[in-house]
This record gives C-alpha cells, sequence and structure tokens, in this order.
C-alpha cells in the first residue's frame, strides 16, 4: 500500500482551494439573485448560465483541481489525463446549470428543489471521481465504498442547500455567508472522496504520461482570474432591483423639488405684480412725478 499524502505544501492547498470555493459561490449566488429580478425568459438564462459558470467551474472544480495540486502517492509520479480533466469541468458546469434551471424556472416548491440538487449533487460527485480517474500514477485506486457513499450524499445535500441559497438568500451579508457556509460544504465533499483513496503501488508498471499539476496551473488560473473579471463586470453593470428602487425614488424627489421650486417662484412673481400694480401710497408728491408741489407740506417730512 502506496503512502498518500493530501497536503505535500501544507494548509497552502486547502485554504487557497477553499477561497475558490467561497469566491465561485459568492459571485454564483449573486448571479442566481439577479436571475430572480429578470423580467424576461433571456435575461434569466443568461444569469442562471453565469451562476453555473461561478458555482459549477470555480467553486467546485477549480476548487477540485487546486486541492489535488497538494495530493502526492510515495513511490510514483502523478499525471493527468488532460481531455478527461476537460470533461470533468464542462460535467461540472453542465450538472449545476441544468440544476439551477430545474430550480429557477417556474413556480419554486421542494420537489423542484430536492430533484435539482440529487441531480446536480450526483453529477458533482460524478465529476470529482471522473477528474480522480483523469490521474496517472504507478499504482492501482482502490475506493472504500463508505467514504464514496458519505461523499455522494455531501454533494447531494450541499447542492440543494445551495439550490436553496440561491432561490431566497437576499442582501450582500446573507450571501456572504452563504459562500462560506459552501465553501465547507465543497471542501468537505471533495476530501471525503480524496479519503475514500487508497493506491497499491506497482513499481514495475510504466511510467506516467500526461500533463503535470503545475503545466495546467497556470491555465486554469488565468480562466479563473477571466471568468471572475466576466462575472464582476456583470454584476457591476447591470443594476439590481433594490438599484432601480432607489433610482426611481431620487428622481421622483428630484421631480417633486423641482415642482416645488417652480411654484415658489410663481408665487414670487405673482407677489411682485401685486406691489407694482397695487395702490399708490400718499407720498405728498404729485403722480407725474414732477417733484414735490410747492407750498404743500409732505405728510412724512413734516
Amino acid at each position: 500500500m502506496a503512502t498518500i499524502d493530501h497536503f505535500q505544501y501544507g494548509w497552502i492547498t486547502p485554504v487557497l482551494s477553499y477561497g475558490l470555493a467561497v469566491l465561485g459561490s459568492f459571485l454564483g449566488l449573486l448571479c442566481a439573485a439577479r436571475a430572480r429580478e429578470a423580467q424576461t425568459t433571456g435575461r434569466r438564462t443568461w444569469w442562471i448560465s453565469l451562476a453555473a459558470w461561478a458555482i459549477g467551474g470555480t467553486a467546485i472544480w477549480t476548487m477540485h483541481f487546486t486541492a489535488m495540486l497538494g495530493f502526492r502517492v510515495s513511490g510514483t509520479q502523478i499525471r493527468y489525463n488532460v481531455p478527461i480533466t476537460v470533461l470533468s469541468a464542462v460535467i461540472a458546469v453542465a450538472v449545476v446549470g441544468i440544476g439551477l434551471v430545474i430550480v429557477g424556472f417556474g413556480r419554486v416548491s421542494w420537489p423542484r428543489l430536492i430533484f435539482g440538487g440529487l441531480f446536480a449533487g450526483l453529477g458533482v460527485a460524478g465529476m470529482h471521481y471522473l477528474g480522480m480517474g483523469a490521474m496517472r500514477m504507478r499504482g492501482r485506486v482502490d475506493y472504500t465504498p463508505s467514504l464514496v457513499a458519505a461523499s455522494v450524499l455531501i454533494a447531494v445535500v450541499a447542492a440543494t442547500v445551495a439550490f436553496w441559497l440561491a432561490v431566497n438568500v437576499r442582501g450582500s451579508r446573507a450571501v456572504t455567508g452563504a459562500a462560506l457556509v459552501m465553501g465547507f460544504a465543497v471542501s468537505g465533499m471533495h476530501y471525503t472522496g480524496m479519503a475514500a483513496m487508497s493506491v497499491h503501488a506497482m513499481p514495475t508498471a510504466p511510467a506516467p504520461s500526461g500533463a503535470n499539476g503545475s503545466t495546467l496551473l497556470l491555465p486554469i488560473m488565468l480562466i479563473v482570474v477571466f471568468v471572475a473579471f466576466v462575472l464582476f463586470y456583470a454584476l457591476l453593470a447591470s443594476p439590481t432591483e433594490d438599484d432601480r428602487a432607489a433610482s426611481l425614488y431620487l428622481a421622483d424627489r428630484a421631480a417633486e423639488r423641482a415642482a416645488a421650486d417652480r411654484a415658489a417662484a410663481d408665487r414670487t412673481g405673482a407677489d411682485r405684480a401685486a406691489v407694482r400694480t397695487g395702490p399708490d401710497r400718499p407720498t405728498g408728491y404729485p403722480t407725474n412725478g414732477a417733484g414735490p408741489v410747492p407750498g404743500r407740506r409732505s405728510r412724512y417730512f413734516g
């Protein structure tokens, strides 16, 4: 039995992978909130697609692969089959997207949540073990059935809770807290599945072929940064329902203020006109403005 080390770089990989899970969950929940507010089917589909990329691509698959970089088996190098690795990423995004469509289109109900969570959870678990199956090494891989079942159960529960959060959570604080919880769930599913794995060394087997982790790390990080940038831009460029309500409120207040200013200006103009056209005050001066009348004393100057 070969010795397995899940943390060959210490706590760097688990902390980094958890951070990615939280980031993807946070962005995905924000996109799901925009999908709930969307007024058209096209806009809702757009936001659900972005949420699937965030949760399935960043929170789940990228977290999974980043954590795999800390995985080491004594006596053998580890390589990755690139097509299978890419396929696992596509599956992660696809099953989350389909699950969000099941939950997000139509009236939200517990049967929809449970069915969507079951579908996505089984898909995410399949993605996880497919990604592990992409590893190539000098050894035979076996799994402990009880831990495999536990990881699948965690995946289903986590997906169901994630979908419930996606359709119910509102506000930045609630979304942040939900993302932290989802990060723990995704990481727990991954490391439970990894704990189910055992490797029987085969020193005489051919050297493994494929890409090493460091070769795949750079394109993965570039993809993560690009996706995060696109999601942040989309979220900032599209106002929320609260933003629209606040803008409408400010516009109404500005209109009320302008109307009040116009009314005040009209009253001032009317008062001035009344003063100009009112009865002349007695001043001791003739009305033609020629000056004081000789011999007449002014009422005001004695």
